[in-house]
């Protein structure tokens, strides 16, 4: 059975209040949007709480986009159907044709919202029978060769077979805007941390820095740039402020680790000379670990 759908599944913005979830909901739909139209990815987005429905003839491209899009915990490949029994079994039936056979083990995995004259104990026995009764499949609720899952939300019903893990983080913009010190790979990895909070970035690089390395990280995790140019020069963090002024940013970040005397006289000179909040996200990892987290984002 062809997927018509990916189901997309977010964390903390669900915690939000109904104002603050709305406006983050958007946030990450107008992100979701962005990335797909940039990989020229049809697409319809519907939205409930708690879920984001993406309708498109290209499910696998789109899921291979949907891993790089923070605020996203997970998301399936789905077939839709409504919330009768009878379309519920057949569905489900169709489904599993591709994954079972007698010697292959399932359980069903149902969740269920809205008023329905049953409950997901029934549904869990009715289509569990169908499906032994179809396949000769045995059923095994503790290690199945194959799990269906089945959430049913009002009128409508969702089938699939996986979940896939997104990046997770919150939706990039929804939180302040930071400035970035861009001095080398490490230096993107710290803004990788903020981004994953949700903090739109402007990219303070320096000149004889790879910018190659900063565009194709933007570009696989389909950030939007605002970059500016510096060289270090006495005048720096009057030029640091200035920006965080103009661009209203709300805190700047830098690329200290492995905590020594060199660099605490340093951050101790940032918070003498800077009017906003510096923040130091790296600082106490070493190389190794910075090296194993550069390679985790692509860098």
């Amino acid at each position: 059975m062809k997927y018509s759908l990916v189901i997309l599944r977010y964390g903390e913005i669900a915690l939000k209040s109904k104002y603050v979830r709305k406006k983050f909901e958007n946030i990450l739909i107008k992100n979701i949007k962005f990335a797909l139209n940039n990989e020229k990815i049809e697409n319809k987005i519907e939205k409930e709480r708690g879920r984001i429905y993406i309708y498109t003839s290209k499910v696998e491209p789109t899921c291979n986009v949907l891993k790089r899009i923070i605020g996203i915990v997970n998301f399936s490949p789905a077939v839709k159907t409504d919330s009768k029994i009878e379309s519920l079994s057949k569905t489900s039936i169709d489904f599993s044709k591709k994954y079972l056979k007698k010697d292959i083990s399932f359980a069903l995995r149902v969740t269920r919202t809205g008023n329905q004259p049953y409950n997901s104990q029934f549904i869990k026995e009715k289509i569990g029978n169908d499906i032994v009764n179809k396949y000769g499949s045995k059923v095994d609720l503790t290690n199945p060769d194959f799990k269906l899952y089945i959430e049913i939300r009002s009128d409508s019903s969702y089938i699939f077979n996986k979940k896939i893990l997104g990046v997770g983080g919150m939706p990039v913009g929804s939180q302040d805007k930071v400035l970035c010190i861009i001095k080398d790979k490490f230096s993107i990895l710290a803004s990788w941390y903020l981004l994953k909070r949700g903090c739109g970035l402007v990219f303070l690089v320096k000149k004889d820095f790879d910018l190659k390395l900063l565009k194709s990280f933007l570009k696989k995790w389909y950030i939007k740039d605002d970059i500016i140019f510096f060289n270090e020069s006495k005048d720096f963090y009057k030029k640091i402020n200035d920006l965080t002024s103009k661009k209203d940013c709300k805190a700047i970040i830098t690329d200290f680790y492995n905590l020594n005397e060199e660099n605490i006289q340093e951050i101790k000179q940032y918070k003498k000379e800077i009017k906003v909040p510096t923040l130091h996200p790296l600082i106490f990892m070493n190389e190794n670990e910075l090296n194993e987290k550069i390679k985790e984002i692509g860098l």
